[in-house]
Parts: structure tokens; sequence; C-alpha cells
């Protein structure tokens, strides 16, 4: 796992997510379905990927997920949907997909918006190429231009590799300069084989889903199902980014998560390391000064920063509004199996603070 992690964060690392679930929304009140579905800004150009949380009418996160805004394209139909109108592209990890599916599918039966939910995760398949060198190979087998300036983040393009069309998307889950390639089923395998021929010139190395939960902890990448579940509002789990409250667009679960900003927060995800190193699983206790103020959702072991990294939800024992102040003047601790571990508190990611990384720009 150590150099999996290290080739990643140093080179190039190929990651095989073809579990995820991968879904198109389209027809003439497609529009309007994604704007009420999905918490982010979805009144973008087509070209746009857009990473979204989808929550509940109470504001807790149903999913988190990518969304593509697409045109007419009249290619492929693993890779375009048949239609005049514009239509959206949602990559959803494999471990919730049905759970995404079916959220997306009632929201829009409830609603009686006129779209269709078309679900292609068996048509194709995902490789998701990361690390400094993962421009510099795709480019020598990709038609299209990977510089930054054509290709931004949270973007995609159609594409040609070895004489298969795909998608690309600009995205990482663990940090660094990457790309994500979405292939009709047929293709999946030439494909993968013609980018790990090119990438033997950079050491490339198959990776992992034990190096995916090293290398976004230390991002501070959130997991569903650990760091934001459908009890978890965006705002107490660090993404009210994903959150489009400066728009006048209504969306499921905004009354809530209006009404909390509003009130302050009483609970909320923080991030921990450990002075030493100890195996976490997640359950372990939070202290601050000595009392209990919660528990751990999700640890693991930072390859890059050489360190125990763990988050977990807390609130005040006397039940106040949490504010960074607050968090900053306390002296923590971690109850493993009864004995206590010091542990320092961090309120930004732990492995490039100022995200400069994943825009390609190494020092």
């Amino acid at each position: 796992i150590g150099k999996e992690c290290e080739t990643c964060r140093t080179k190039v690392a190929a990651f095989n997510m073809s579990y995820f679930g991968k879904f198109y929304i389209s027809g003439p009140d497609a529009q309007k379905a994604v704007d009420w579905i999905f918490s982010n800004n979805m009144q973008k150009p087509p070209g746009s990927t857009t990473y979204t949380c989808m929550l509940n009418k109470d504001g807790g996160v149903q999913a988190d997920v990518t969304v593509s805004v697409l045109e007419d394209e009249g290619s492929h139909d693993a890779l375009s949907p048949s239609s005049d109108d514009r239509s959206f592209y949602v990559a959803v990890g494999g471990g919730i997909a049905e759970y995404g599916w079916c959220h997306i599918k009632k929201t829009i039966e409830d609603n009686r918006f006129n779209c269709q939910l078309i679900d292609k995760s068996e048509d194709m398949g995902m490789l998701s190429i990361q690390g400094p060198k993962s421009r510099d190979l795709l480019q020598s087998l990709l038609n299209v231009d990977l510089s930054h300036e054509s290709f931004a983040f949270s973007t995609h393009k159609r594409a040609q590799l070895a004489g298969h069309d795909l998608r690309i998307l600009r995205l990482t889950f663990v940090g660094e300069l990457g790309y994500e390639l979405h292939i009709p089923a047929e293709s999946c395998i030439p494909v993968y084989n013609a980018v790990m021929a090119e990438g033997e010139k950079y050491d490339i190395i198959n990776s992992g889903y034990r190096a995916i939960d090293s290398l976004s902890i230390e991002k501070g990448f959130k997991h569903w199902h650990q760091d934001i579940r459908h009890d978890d509002t965006p705002l107490e789990g660090g993404l009210a980014f994903t959150c489009k409250l400066k728009t006048d667009t209504p969306f499921l679960g905004r009354e809530a998560i209006e009404r909390q900003k509003a009130k302050g927060l009483k609970k909320k995800l923080i991030c921990l390391t450990l002075d030493e190193h100890k195996a976490l699983h997640g359950l372990e206790g939070i202290y601050r000064d000595g009392q209990a103020i919660g528990y751990l959702r999700r640890a693991d072991f930072g390859f890059s920063v050489n360190k125990t990294i763990c988050y977990g939800y807390v609130r005040r024992p006397d039940n106040e509004v949490i504010k960074n102040e607050w968090l900053k003047t306390g002296t923590y601790s971690i109850d493993a199996m009864g004995e206590m571990f010091p542990a320092t508190l961090h309120l930004k990611p732990v492995f490039d603070p100022q995200n400069t990384r994943v825009k390609g720009i190494y020092k």
C-alpha cells in the first residue's frame, strides 16, 4: 500500500474504478430535475463536471457524486444518451450506486419530472490515472490537448485513445493531477493495455482501494458511509461549498441547510493526527481537555505525512455552537482500547493544504 501511495504522489498510478455507478439523466425536465436533486449549481455549460451532494429533506447527505453536463453528441450509446436537450452524466461510488439510483429515481417520480434515468453502469468501465506524470502519459495517447489552459480541472471531453472512443474527466479523489477515463465496456481492455504500455516509461503502477483510502484521507476527501452519511449535513461535514446557497435555485434539503446555517453548528467533523504510530479503525473516542466530545468515523495511515490520520464528529459538552476558536484552544487525545493517545487538531488537510497539486502545480 505504501509503495502504491508513494508512486501516485511522485509518478503515476492506475486505479480501476469500474465498479462506480454511471447514470444519465435526460429529457425535457432534466435541468429541473438536477437543479432539485443536487445541492451544487447545475446551471453550467456543457463540458463542465461538478462535485455535489444529494440531500434528503432534513439536509442529510444521501450521497456525494460528480455530475457532467453533456450536449447532444450523437455517438456511442454508452457515452452519450440520445437527447435533443441538455443531459447529465452522474458518476457515484459503486458501494452506494444502487442506493443513489433509488434516491434519484424516487425524487424524479415524486416530483413528476418529465425525464429519463438511464443506468449504464455495466456498459462502461472507468480507469483513473493519477499523479504528477498523468498528463505526460496520457497526452501521448489522446487526440485532445490536456494542457491546463485547454483542459481545466472539473471539466470533461470526448476523446479517442488507441482508436477507441471514451470520455475523459479531469478529476481526482487522491489530491493529485489526474484524469478519469470513462470507457465503453468493449474498449476497456485495449485502452488499459495501451495506457499501461505507455506508462512503463513513467513507472506506472496498478493501485488499489486501500491506497485510495490513505491518499484521500490525507487530503480530507470524504467517504460516504464514514465521513458523511444521511444523518450528517454538508455544513457539519465540511462540504458547504457543495450547496448553492448563494443562488435562488431551490433544491431538496435547502430549507434545512439554511436553518442550520442561521442557528450555527452544534456538530462538526474534525481532523486529528496522532503523535505516535497507532492503528485506528473508527469508533474510538475523541477527548478535548479530558472530556469526551465525540468519536472517530474513519482513520487510516497517511504514508505521505507518516502519521495516523483520523476524522470524527464532535459536540461541545455544553451543547453550544462549535466555533474554530473553541476547537483551537483545546488539547486532544484519542481513546483506543482504554489507552489514551495524544492527538493534534488540523483545520486544513494535512497534505497539500494549499491544494496546488490538483492544479498540476508541483514545487
